[in-house]
């Protein structure tokens, strides 16, 4: 490692990785030695400030020749193992490039986007979901490569955990709306699909680029039906869609300009968009929570109504 880079890892990267248990805490105390292998491996030099969320830790590097890249760490595990899969397949079409990787401890070297410029950014919300979408047909354009994991399968075992959540759930509407979400969902699991879909893209997942004005970041790549990746878009910048005093007019224009750029059945899209709304609440239940979340019973209502 450069002698004049000193690597403070981010305290909410360290928090969350203590907080996860002895595999945890031994993966962040070791990522400082894994950073300095990895600048030996790739000849590249620290390139500004790090950056981290709770899961992974980004370091801008640049090569002998000056050219700007990323490193990414993130403990090793199937997810980080399927965004590798996923970044190969796509090719830096409509996301960030990956440059190369370390199958190991699951490393990527990947091009450098501009962290600081998201489209969240972009005021003109209707110009934001039509970025998303071009982005979204680009992405689910590509095969999805053998072995990720299978909408299929995610879908069926929401539909089983159900009655168990029902129990955690006082309120009657919410047990209501949580049934209908998995009679939904159900209806739709005999054809899954079978496109490469982000599993995770809304406007703070798209940064401003040198190569594209606007690329993908962060994926969870799962193999599925083109409508299960809407959600995230769907409620992107929740927050500012509340503050518009109509936020069910927001989801419907947001969910119409989405099926429309992507050419879905808004039957079948609203149908896993409701099981997108199923699988946030079940983690919400799994977190204690006894209330679904305003911002998911808005989402499904405005579906619903389509």
């Amino acid at each position: 490692m450069s002698s004049s880079f000193r690597l403070d890892l981010p305290e909410v990267l360290v928090a969350s990785y203590r907080r996860s248990g002895e595999a945890g805490s031994a993966w962040i105390s070791g990522l400082p030695g894994l950073v300095a292998e990895s600048l030996e491996r790739w000849g590249v030099v620290p390139d500004g400030p790090v950056a981290s969320g709770e899961a992974s830790l980004v370091v801008p590097v640049r090569d002998a020749d000056g050219r700007r890249a990323a490193l990414k760490f993130q403990m090793p595990k199937e997810e980080s193992a399927a965004a590798i899969a996923g970044l190969a397949a796509w090719g830096g079409r409509g996301i960030v490039r990956l440059l190369d990787h370390d199958p190991a401890s699951t490393t990527m070297l990947l091009e450098r986007l501009d962290g600081s410029r998201t489209l969240e950014q972009v005021e003109d919300d209707e110009a934001a979901m039509g970025v998303l979408a071009g982005i979204f047909t680009r992405l689910h354009s590509v095969p999805a490569p053998d072995g990720l994991p299978s909408l299929g399968d995610v879908a069926r075992r929401a539909v089983e955990q159900v009655p168990e959540a029902e129990r955690a759930l006082p309120d009657a509407d919410d047990r209501r709306l949580l049934r209908t979400c998995a009679s939904a969902v159900a209806e739709l699991l005999d054809e899954p699909g079978d496109r490469l879909l982000h599993w995770d893209l809304h406007c703070g997942n798209v940064l401003a680029g040198d190569r594209e004005p606007w690329l993908a970041i962060d994926p969870e790549p799962l193999v599925g039906d083109p409508g299960f990746d809407l959600m995230p878009a769907i409620d992107s910048g929740w927050d500012a869609v509340v503050a518009t005093g109509a936020p069910d007019l927001v989801v419907r224009r947001r969910f119409d300009t989405l099926t429309d750029g992507l050419g879905l059945d808004r039957g079948r899209a609203a149908g896993w968009t409701l099981g997108r709304v199923l699988q946030n609440s079940l983690w919400d239940i799994e977190d204690g929570r006894t209330r679904l979340a305003p911002g998911q019973v808005t989402v499904a209502h405005a579906v619903l109504g389509r």
